[in-house]
């Protein structure tokens, strides 16, 4: 067969304006799957959307497990010479993201009015973990705190309103004893995965913090801190509200959707897997009081790495504050139950329209008036695995409180001491 050679030329000239013009500017973000939903969907709806509006940027998005595993795959990627320009991370990471000068303050690229009115547009105690000496390090993104989930069915069979979830440590254990029924408990808080968090809920509830804000102070051992520990083993090898031993981080949801549990402490990222998958009538409070009420914030932020020409950290400002716009947080919340990020998220006709229909949503935003920041020091990942294991232990039955945390204190003196 004869090849016609003009038509070969104008096939190949039509081909090539059928192909899309590759981007400019090519961005790879590390992205956490840690909690519930379908997450992957919605962040590469969001993804899409952005480069339908920004066709000279495109963007690969790494999805890596949880915030730990996302933080050693993306530095891991780092130090091999792989491209990461930016990435989602624990907000508490950025000690350590510092100190090996891996990021960049972003008062470095935002320096235009707008991007300036920007970084001032979140939620102050969502940048807590954020700002240090002066700097903003960190942008909100994927940020919770820790809400109380509870069974109205439940309550109604007890003779408790559905209404008067416990509000102080006495009712939570009045109520959790008049809850555990057969093979059914009043409590449950996960003490694996992130058990540090929800203990820091339970000191500050207690009026005292682990740390304190300058990265180099921990109060592990303070007596109230011990009295805290006590009072959460006490949940369960005193009152029998919750089971014995430990609670798992990732199977928790699903225990409290199949009603094993009446109330369970757990991140506001569940709400929407809750809310579309509870077969009963459910409840969202904020966390009960003992001296003050309140929780950590979690979740997290954009960091932007320091080894990026000045295209990709304009691109890369670009996308995140396109993720971070009060349409897009909106949308983010209504989807995976995470906070909106800004005042203006709740301003939102969509947001308006959601919380007024779907009222728990409000709970953890609401609750942001008496959090704190989420426990951060240098050394962050070794400092709270020594908690972890401390609380574990006490948990277990394998040392008391005061030897588990006495331990954590002694070794995170030894790991913050090169830092003071």
């Amino acid at each position: 067969m004869t090849f016609n050679r003009h038509l070969g030329l104008a096939l190949s000239g039509a081909m090539a304006l059928a192909l899309p013009a590759a981007a400019d500017t090519e961005l790879t973000m590390y992205y956490p799957i840690a909690v519930g939903g379908d997450l992957t969907v919605v962040v590469d709806k969001m993804i899409a959307d952005f480069e339908a509006a920004n066709p000279d940027i495109s963007v690969t998005a790494i999805y890596s497990g949880n915030y730990d595993d996302t933080r050693v795959r993306a530095l891991s990627a780092l130090a091999s010479g792989e491209p990461a320009q930016l990435a989602v991370m624990f907000s508490i990471d950025a000690y350590d993201l510092i100190e090996q000068e891996l990021i960049v303050p972003f008062e470095e690229v935002a320096t235009s009015d707008e991007d300036k009115a920007w970084l001032k547009s979140f939620y102050p105690a969502l940048m807590a973990n954020s700002l240090i000496e002066g700097q903003t390090w960190g942008i909100p993104f994927q940020r919770s705190t820790i809400v109380a989930y509870y069974n109205k069915d439940m309550f109604r069979a007890a003779g408790l309103d559905p209404e008067a979830p416990p509000t102080t440590w006495d009712e939570l254990v009045s109520m959790g004893k008049a809850l555990t029924q057969g093979d059914t408990y009043g409590l449950m808080i996960p003490s694996t995965g992130y058990p540090y968090w929800m203990f820091q809920a339970l000191a500050i509830q207690n009026g005292k913090e682990l740390m304190a804000g300058d990265g180099l102070t921990t109060y592990f051992d303070d007596p109230t801190v011990i009295e805290t520990l006590k009072f959460w083993q006490s949940l369960s090898a005193e009152h029998g509200i919750m089971p014995t031993g430990t609670v798992e981080w990732g199977t928790l949801r699903h225990a409290f959707l199949e009603g094993q549990t009446a109330m369970m402490w757990h991140s506001t990222g569940n709400l929407t897997a809750v809310k579309n998958n509870a077969s009963f009538d459910f409840g969202v409070a904020e966390l009960p009081a003992n001296v003050r009420k309140g929780s950590p914030t979690g979740g997290g932020n954009f960091y932007l790495f320091k080894d990026t020409t000045e295209e990709e950290k304009a691109a890369a400002l670009k996308l995140m504050q396109f993720m971070t716009s009060p349409e897009q947080a909106a949308a983010w919340s209504i989807a995976t139950g995470y906070m909106g990020i800004s005042p203006a998220a709740y301003e939102t006709e969509a947001l308006k329209a959601y919380t007024a229909e779907f009222p728990p949503a409000l709970v953890a935003r609401n609750q942001l008036e008496s959090a704190v920041a989420e426990f951060s020091t240098f050394e962050t990942a070794r400092v709270r695995d020594g908690l972890n294991n401390a609380i574990q232990s006490a948990l277990t039955g394998a040392k008391t409180p005061e030897d588990a945390l006495t331990e954590a204190q002694q070794a995170a003196v030894r790991l913050l001491a090169a830092y003071q």
